[in-house]
């Protein structure tokens, strides 16, 4: 047993069941407050200065505050996508695995923002002039930048897990186009990767260095989890499918033996005609009744009930 495998067996029973739903639920609490009230949305936010300043709420109200979308039919697209991959993936890996992984998302994002505060100190001794604005100290000014801390990249690194997890299977680009995952997951990669890089670059002129603390956040948990665990969930994975392997095995093995009783016990019938012998099962057309006049429990198919001779005394 690994050292993932240890922590599950000690902490498992903590796990959250259904992460990905309570998730979900936040960003369509979020994309309400914002349509509601966006000023709101200002005392949500991760700003490590007003944390430590006495607003711990933010430490946790941040999972509130959903990625950008304006559009809100995109908006339930999306969230309807991440709750299908994050349930997906909860399954196959886990309850523990997948609470381990979001949560240390979630965990360096926070330590990514302080950074960012502790870069702004050191970038901006003297504090920052803003147009309109006068002068801005290091803690006031890494305020301003603290909205670039959402869950829009720790969704990133939801789906690259997906990605490498289940690299073939398929989507609908466009709703059109089907397309692997593993090639989206490479194409969000380098994206973020550009945006890394332009950002390093812009850093020492502007506010470009938030995007590679932002991003390093949500990669250093892919990274880190991922590779780390990734025999440990493979495992998982290949029992996952062993166990779905063996379930469609137990069905087929059922179906037959059942068929196989069938076969060795006919069905007996409800209805047979009196004069001709046919059931219900030479015919779904078919029907029969009981005849008052005859004595005895005798029964006609539609083409003898009007027609046979009655019974009675058990004689014609």
């Amino acid at each position: 047993m690994g050292f993932y495998g240890k922590l599950e067996r000690k902490f498992g029973k903590y796990a959250i069941k259904n992460l990905t739903l309570v998730l979900v639920i936040c960003y369509a609490a979020g994309y309400l407050i914002q349509n509601i009230s966006y000023d709101v949305i200002q005392y949500l936010t991760l700003d490590p200065y007003k944390i430590i300043h006495g607003q711990v709420w933010r430490l946790i109200s941040w999972f509130l505050i959903p990625p950008p979308e304006d559009n809100m039919l995109f908006a339930i697209l999306m969230i309807v996508f991440y709750f299908s991959i994050g349930t997906t993936l909860e399954r196959t890996w886990g309850t523990f695995n997948y609470n381990m992984y979001l949560f240390m998302g979630m965990i360096f994002t926070i330590i990514g923002s302080f950074i960012m505060m502790g870069f702004c100190y050191l970038k901006f001794p003297n504090g920052v002039f803003v147009y309109g604005g006068g002068l801005l100290y290091p803690g006031e000014f890494a305020s301003g930048l603290s909205h670039y801390f959402t869950t829009f990249y720790v969704n990133m690194s939801i789906f690259l897990a997906y990605a490498c997890t289940f690299p073939d299977n398929e989507v609908l680009l466009m709703f059109i186009i089907p397309i692997k995952v593993k090639w989206l997951g490479i194409a969000y990669g380098a994206f973020m990767m550009y945006d890394m890089i332009s950002g390093l670059i812009r850093g020492w002129d502007g506010i470009g260095f938030v995007y590679p603390i932002v991003i390093g956040a949500s990669l250093l948990n892919f990274l880190l989890f991922f590779f780390t665990t990734r025999k440990y969930i493979l495992r998982a994975q290949r029992k996952t499918k062993a166990q779905r392997v063996y379930v469609a095995k137990m069905r087929e093995f059922e179906y037959k033996k059942q068929s196989m009783e069938q076969d060795k016990h006919p069905k007996i019938s409800k209805h047979k005609c009196a004069i001709c012998g046919r059931t219900e099962r030479d015919g779904d057309d078919l029907t029969f009744r009981f005849c008052s006049k005859c004595d005895g429990n005798y029964e006609y198919c539609q083409d003898h009930l009007y027609t046979h001779i009655h019974f009675t005394n058990g004689e014609e």
